[in-house]
């Protein structure tokens, strides 16, 4: 009965240290990602393009009859920035 107690340690020790960044992510989150100004803007803008992106693929062949009343407000404020 120890001998397994004692394995189950060694596997739990084990499995532990080759998650252990996902276990760090996971129970401490970096509070801040952007450290400078230009960080933030570069992150915002990435955001943006890649919702753009998404909506663009969703309306398809068939063009904006596709995208719902939100999409098609979403996209247009989008654009603006």
């Amino acid at each position: 009965m120890t001998e397994l107690l004692f394995l189950g340690i060694i596997i739990a020790a084990v499995l532990a240290f080759f998650n252990r960044d996902r276990i760090k992510n996971r129970f401490f989150p970096d509070k801040q990602r952007n450290y400078t100004m230009d960080d933030k803007f570069n992150s915002d803008k990435r955001d943006r393009e890649k919702e753009i992106d998404e909506l663009l693929s969703k309306m398809g062949k068939n063009g904006i009859n596709d995208l719902s009343a939100r999409d098609r407000k979403r996209l247009d404020e989008l654009s603006k920035k």
